[in-house]
């Protein structure tokens, strides 16, 4: 009796261990499905969509790219010596335009309330021999060793204190070939005097095809026959808590033929300058343009093949209830995936591209933010050129179901 009054107990505990409910599946959504398969279906027209959207994002985010690392070279040695103010020629157009100053300036920036100190720079373009013979143009560079902002930075061989000897210099490793050099040591001529390679440094490189060549400003001075108080550009600067502005209007009152100029003013002047007024900047946006283009014209074309080949399928949808929201839907997510594949591989190929690039004369820049926005540009261009199949798509009569 009592067993079997304790069986149904049992049965009962197992009908309820039988009936828990099971983890629900997730399922990728019937529009991803329909955009996934009508992308892969004809694969050759797949592989030219992810063609045209590589080469675009390649090519957006290199000439992009050279624009970015343009500024950045154009500006490399006001980065590299920084001031809160620079006294410079009236008239210079950027840094690398230089002209000789009176001689007077320092001393009347110095006698200026709120100067904590100014410190010359001889900026001179000079004649280089090289030690196989030949010769080119360059542009020396001199600073004060005293100075905590000395010239040049991120030497990899040799030593700023080596430059202190007579007859010395440092350049560049990427200009070695230009320039004769291949190690420390070899030796050259700069306007008829003999200098020796003492230092190079890694990525200074101008944006003209002018090397830097970076010595002391005693030797700059004495090769490029400048009086010994004469300077190119006075770096100014400022006590803590001076108002620049006011300094600024002081000083300019005090010296009328030169331009007092900020950090940021000089930097804008001289990029603004190479990029735009020598029409080197608009080349390499039109460039990006360019790619975006035939970016936008190949996904386009491919999205409206596909929604053509496609149409009886799409217009049996709409005759099963299918709204054209729908429809546009898939045709959309169709354009983002194309967009994900392509922007994903385009920037491994760009990315290797940059750095290939590092050592070399070219220098390409990639940030977070250019990517982030590459990325955006790539979507919407892909999202862009879906309108020609979305309005196809619009109109089709679910009728055509029914005549066939």
């Amino acid at each position: 009796m009592d067993v079997a009054l304790k069986a149904p107990a049992t049965a009962g505990v197992g009908a309820v261990k039988s009936q828990r409910p099971k983890s629900p599946k997730r399922s990728i959504p019937m529009v991803v499905k329909l955009a996934y398969r009508n992308l892969f279906h004809d694969r050759l027209s797949f592989f030219v969509t992810i063609v045209g959207i590589v080469f675009s994002v390649v090519l957006v985010a290199v000439q992009t790219g050279i624009y970015l690392g343009s500024e950045k070279k154009i500006a490399a040695i006001l980065d590299g010596a920084p001031a809160d103010l620079w006294i410079v020629p009236l008239g210079t157009k950027s840094y690398d335009d230089p002209s000789p100053l009176t001689g007077r300036e320092r001393h009347m920036a110095l006698s200026v309330p709120g100067v904590a100190d100014a410190e010359d720079m001889v900026v001179s373009f000079a004649k280089w021999r090289k030690p196989q013979g030949g010769q080119t143009t360059v542009l020396l560079i001199g600073t004060a060793a005293e100075s905590p902002k000395a010239l040049p930075w991120n030497i990899v061989e040799g030593s700023r204190a080596a430059l202190e000897a007579p007859n010395t210099v440092a350049i560049d490793q990427s200009y070695f070939p230009d320039l004769g050099m291949t190690k420390l040591g070899d030796r050259a001529e700069v306007n008829g005097a003999s200098v020796e390679l003492v230092a190079s440094t890694k990525r200074i490189r101008s944006f003209t095809t002018l090397p830097f060549v970076f010595m002391s400003i005693e030797e700059a001075r004495r090769l490029t026959a400048t009086e010994q108080n004469q300077a190119t550009y006075q770096r100014v600067t400022l006590l803590p808590g001076a108002d620049r502005e006011s300094v600024r209007a002081e000083i300019g009152k005090r010296l009328p033929d030169t331009e007092i100029l900020t950090q940021d003013e000089f930097r804008k002047r001289s990029q603004s300058y190479w990029l735009f007024q020598t029409g080197a900047g608009a080349a390499l946006i039109a460039g990006a343009v360019l790619g975006l283009i035939v970016g936008i014209v190949i996904v386009a074309q491919t999205l409206y093949s596909s929604t053509k080949d496609h149409i009886n399928e799409f217009a049996t949808l709409r005759a099963l209830g299918a709204g054209a929201g729908y429809i546009v839907k898939v045709i959309l997510m169709q354009a983002v995936l194309s967009g994900l594949i392509g922007y994903v591989l385009g920037m491994i190929l760009a990315l290797a591209a940059i750095y290939a690039a590092q050592d070399t004369k070219l220098t390409i820049v990639m940030t977070p933010e250019l990517a982030i926005t590459l990325f955006a540009v790539t979507i919407g261009m892909c999202v862009f050129a879906a309108i020609s199949a979305i309005i196809k798509v619009v109109r089709i009569d679910p009728a055509v179901v029914f005549a066939r």
